[in-house]
């Protein structure tokens, strides 16, 4: 139901009427508003003053404090408005919708009732007008401003506002219009001016309030504005949390707690932090910029990453380092077979070290073929030793940066593999593995090899300066360990700056005993035989290394014995565990297949122009059996069965020698004129080196002589136009080889005596050396003729070892044998010593 009044009402107080207590909200004369109505006792003083006369007044007093539900007297202000209400609606909620007009200022003369309604005498407070040229001034003052805070308050104050405004000359009612819309204005400043009789009084207040507002809505625009910009920038996720910031800075707030407490836990690390003096300042330095940076901009998170990268380094956190050479030696042998020289020079740094107690880090560096244990051998040098071990894998590495670091100029800098390895493990003295540095490349990025000649550098490596840091680092503290396939691929510079260990290929006892101690061992453990009687025979282990693998190190060999230990979990699985395996030499083929590889064996008979020479190639020893025929033609020399130049010119060096001797060998001098030779090395891989020498000479004597060669000798040496034959390389493998052929009888060059030191004694103790330093002594053993000394001449000083031990040099031999040069204890097979 509506109900409108059109009436002005009473303009004393002479009668009491309902009072309406309100909640933060002033009526002001000339004020229009409309109100919900829920409580029961302003629900029954609507209804009251609904009933009585036709001008419907209400007293509208605001409450002291809004969240009272049930208002006394005293919490009620004793000034506020009398107004008539316009129109009044019943809701289904039970409330009501109610709207008033304030029409004049009163103030409660007395409390009448307070139930079921309150009722009030009142009595008007009268208005106080000046005239004249100031209370004008201050009129159009007023509204002057109140346009300009509707200008900046649009969305509140329409332009039609402004305008009635400023169309009132009467300066109470001017007042009185202005203040009821502003509605940010607060309430105790509001029930002030309603207090406030004055109208000049009123206009003044309301200049200051309205600048005030002004000021802040100004500032709020600028604040919208800034923030507008910035997540254009940006993002609009970020609007809120960028408002929030911008009111901070226009309002002088405190500091953003995360970022401030960031820098606090940065502060409180560089504090307890040890590093270098340098490092500190450029900590403090960095940490003063920050400060001073927003924490959201990409420049703040730059500097934070390298703050966090040079607190995070190990500058002197070290581990504490072992230096019990017994434990040290035990854990070397515990974990690799054989290796004695590298166990030797850990053993000897540790002594060192336990003695000085500081020594800068070695730079060594492994250089052998694959699978011999280079890698495994750092982390068990890290384990002797009590050091931290990390691993840094250099094949194909070709960028600078990649050691150095890139300059933080660039977007997404970050340092170097060293020093991001040194952070990972957290030690500034770990065994730094630096993994197949032969096998890095250049471009146009740079030389990471010319990058590691800092690094591995003892005398530089203490200030290693990295491009992301621009600090100096200390690195001579770091045991550094380069491993590598061959030293080709090294350059001279960073060869000069490591201690280079050659780790040749395992010999057959070598890899037996690796077999027998390490690899049956593990598999049996991976597929699950730990509680299965398997016993694999030796026999059997050497049937997979000679027919199954052709390597230097023992993967593959490891691969087969796994294949064997899976082939019987399948059979224990399908059997049961209650019998007891045996695997001999037979039955390797019925587990393993067909062999893949032959093992070189001497041939049964002597024959004319077939030689067995010995090589070496990446998987170890191996004969090198040459053939050589003549037939009639003009002297051609070929050399066929894929050879280098190297081996080539070895062949043209052996024809020239036998070709000058021709008469003493009693062959025509023009034979060469009228025959030609073909040498060909059956076996289909690239060969190379000269210590073939010797044997394309004996092949090419043999044929021409028509003389056979004795078919259970090898040999093997370098050859010059004199006749002479020089030292080789590879003789421990060659003399395996020949042990591991059968053969009886080995010609070796004289000065590659000492080299019998590095041969197992068993070896030794095996085959028949004799040691030339010249061919017509090597063609005097090899070839079978009725009078050598008649085609060869006298001997020329040949030292002969039979069983291990001397049995004939140039000089006058002593009455008791003497034995070889030194010669390595090898260990039977079946854990025996063997025999001296």
């Amino acid at each position: 139901m509506f109900f409108k009044s059109d009436g002005r009402g009473r303009t004393s107080g002479d009668k009491s009427i309902p009072l309406v207590p309100l909640r933060d909200i002033i009526i002001f004369p000339h004020m229009v508003s409309q109100l919900f109505v829920g409580r029961e006792k302003s629900i029954a003083a609507l209804d009251e003053a609904m009933s009585r006369d036709k001008s419907k007044e209400i007293f509208l007093a605001a409450q002291r404090h809004a969240k009272t539900n049930e208002p006394g007297f005293d919490d009620i202000f004793t000034v506020g408005a009398v107004g008539v209400i316009m129109q009044l609606l019943r809701l289904p909620d039970g409330t009501v919708r109610v709207t008033v007009e304030g029409r004049r200022r009163a103030r409660i003369k007395r409390f009448v009732q307070a139930d079921p309604f309150f009722a009030v005498d009142w009595e008007e407070i009268p208005e106080v007008v000046e005239q004249g040229v100031e209370i004008e001034a201050l009129m159009r003052s007023v509204a002057s401003t109140f346009g300009e805070y509707g200008k900046l308050n649009n969305k509140k104050i329409g332009p039609e506002l402004v305008v009635s405004v400023q169309a009132i000359d009467d300066p109470a009612r001017l007042s009185d219009t202005v203040i009821a819309n502003l509605p940010t204005v607060k309430l105790s400043d509001r029930q002030g001016l309603l207090e406030t009789p004055d109208a000049r009084a009123r206009l003044e207040r309301l200049m200051e309030l309205m600048q005030a507002e002004i000021e802040i809505l100004q500032v709020e625009r600028k604040i919208r504005s800034r923030v507008k910009k910035q997540m254009e920038k940006t993002q609009k996720e970020y609007y809120l949390n960028e408002q929030m910031q911008a009111i901070q800075k226009e309002l002088g707030g405190g500091e953003r707690d995360e970022f401030k407490n960031e820098i606090q836990e940065v502060e409180a690390t560089l504090k307890n932090k040890r590093m270098s003096e340098e490092a500190a300042q450029k900590v403090r330095k960095e940490l003063k910029k920050l400060k001073m940076m927003h924490p959201t901009s990409a420049e703040a998170t730059v500097v934070r990453n390298y703050i966090d990268w040079i607190l995070e380094l190990p500058w002197y956190d070290k581990t504490e380092e072992r230096f019990d050479l017994k434990e040290a030696e035990a854990i070397l042998e515990e974990d690799h077979y054989g290796l004695k020289k590298i166990k030797e020079r850990i053993l000897e740094y540790l002594a060192v070290q336990a003695l000085t107690k500081k020594l800068k880090g070695p730079v060594l560096c492994f250089v052998g073929p694959p699978g011999v244990g280079k890698t495994s051998l750092g982390k068990s040098i890290a384990r002797a030793t009590g050091r931290k071990f990390v691993r840094l894998a250099l094949g194909g590495v070709r960028d600078e940066a990649e050691i150095r670091g890139h300059r933080r100029t660039y977007i997404g800098a970050l340092p170097g593999k060293i020093v991001q390895s040194l952070k990972k493990v957290g030690a500034g003295n770990p065994v730094f593995l630096l993994d197949e540095v032969d096998k890095m490349s250049s471009d146009f990025r740079g030389d990471p090899a010319a990058a590691l000649l800092e690094v591995l550098d003892p005398e530089q490596n203490h200030a290693f300066n990295d491009h992301y840091l621009d600090l100096d680092y200390d690195l001579s503290d770091v045991m550094f360990i380069t491993t590598a396939n061959s030293l080709s691929g090294i350059p001279v510079p960073l060869q000069d700056r490591m201690e280079i260990i050659q780790l040749s290929g395992y010999t057959e006892f070598e890899k037996l005993n690796i077999a027998q101690k390490y690899l049956v061992p593990r598999q049996r453990h991976d597929c699950g035989l730990d509680d299965v009687e398997v016993d694999m025979s030796e026999g059997a282990i050497r049937t997979i290394i000679h027919h199954y693998t052709k390597e230097s190190g023992v993967r593959s060999l490891e691969r087969e014995i796994a294949s064997v230990c899976r082939k019987l979990a399948r059979r224990v699985v399908e059997e049961g565990k209650d019998q007891r395996i045996e695997v001999t030499a037979r039955a390797i083929p019925k587990l393993l297949g067909v062999p893949k590889y032959r093992v070189g064996k001497a041939e049964e008979k002597s024959e004319v122009g077939l030689v067995n020479g010995l090589a070496v190639t990446s998987v170890g020893g191996d004969l090198l059996p040459a053939e050589a025929t003549v037939f009639p033609g003009k002297g051609k020399v070929t050399i066929t069965g894929l050879v280098e130049k190297g081996m080539e010119e070895s062949g043209q060096a052996a024809m020239s020698y036998v070709r000058a001797r021709l008469e003493r060998l009693g062959l025509p001098e023009d034979i060469h004129q009228k025959v030609d030779v073909h040498v060909h090395f059956p076996d289909f891989v690239k060969k190379d080196g000269p210590s073939a020498g010797v044997t394309i000479v004996t092949a090419i004597v043999s044929a021409l002589l028509k003389a056979p060669v004795r078919h259970d000798l090898a040999m093997t040496g370098e050859i010059t136009l004199r006749g002479r034959v020089l030292p080789i390389g590879g003789v421990k493998e060659k003399l395996l080889a020949a042990h591991r052929s059968r053969i009886a009888t080995v010609l070796l060059p004289k000065e590659n005596r000492k080299d019998l030191r590095d041969v197992p004694r068993r070896v030794l103790a095996s085959l028949r050396l004799v040691l030339v330093d010249h061919i017509d002594d090597v063609l005097r053993e090899a070839l079978i003729v009725d009078d050598p000394d008649k085609l060869f001449g006298p001997t020329h000083g040949v030292v002969e070892y039979r069983g291990g031990e001397l049995y004939a040099e140039p000089a006058q031999a002593p009455a008791a044998p003497q034995p070889a040069p030194g010669g390595t204890p090898e260990p039977a097979p079946d854990g025996r010593p063997a025999a001296e």
